[in-house]
């Protein structure tokens, strides 16, 4: 087994799976931004093309490495991997947040070590989605709920670590 960093995904999904609409996040959760703030500072991130555009710009004290089959395509403050061996290599760091969309979230769960998972409860309507993490491979280390508030939804932030293999 190749010496990896801990790969953590970091994520926010709807009860129903949604986890995007027309490119933007469908639910306006202040809390959850600085919940991902505060897991991913520090830390290189890594993304797909569609994810680096959707940010407000970059990121403060993070690097944005950023996976695309896209040869030609080039951006300030980007990295550019063309395979998850590359992103990583790129990342050389004890730790690396993926940080979406859905095709990156599956390229990676294979070597994941950690979800970070923000659960909202709402079913809103999107156009991307995550499946349900695996109970079987997935073991919920911590959660910390919270309640509704001025219209937003009511949100729990979960943390899943791998289970070890028997």
């Amino acid at each position: 087994v190749m010496n990896h960093p801990e790969i953590i995904l970091v994520l926010a999904r709807a009860a129903n799976g949604v986890i995007g609409k027309d490119g933007g996040m469908p639910w306006h959760l202040p809390a959850d931004l600085r919940h991902f703030k505060q897991i991913t500072k520090g830390r290189p991130m890594i993304m797909g093309r569609k994810t680096f555009d959707s940010l407000p710009g970059l990121l403060d004290g993070r690097r944005h490495i950023v996976l695309t089959r896209d040869t030609e395509w080039e951006e300030d403050g980007a990295e550019i991997a063309h395979s998850v061996a590359d992103a990583l290599k790129l990342a050389n760091g004890p730790h690396v947040c993926v940080i979406g969309g859905a095709e990156i979230y599956n390229l990676f769960l294979p070597l994941a070590d950690r979800i970070e998972l923000t659960e909202i409860a709402a079913q809103p309507e999107g156009d991307t989605s995550v499946p349900d993490f695996d109970v079987a491979e997935w073991e919920e280390l911590s959660r910390e709920s919270h309640a509704a508030l001025n219209g937003a939804p009511a949100f729990d932030f979960v943390t899943l670590v791998r289970r070890a293999k028997s």
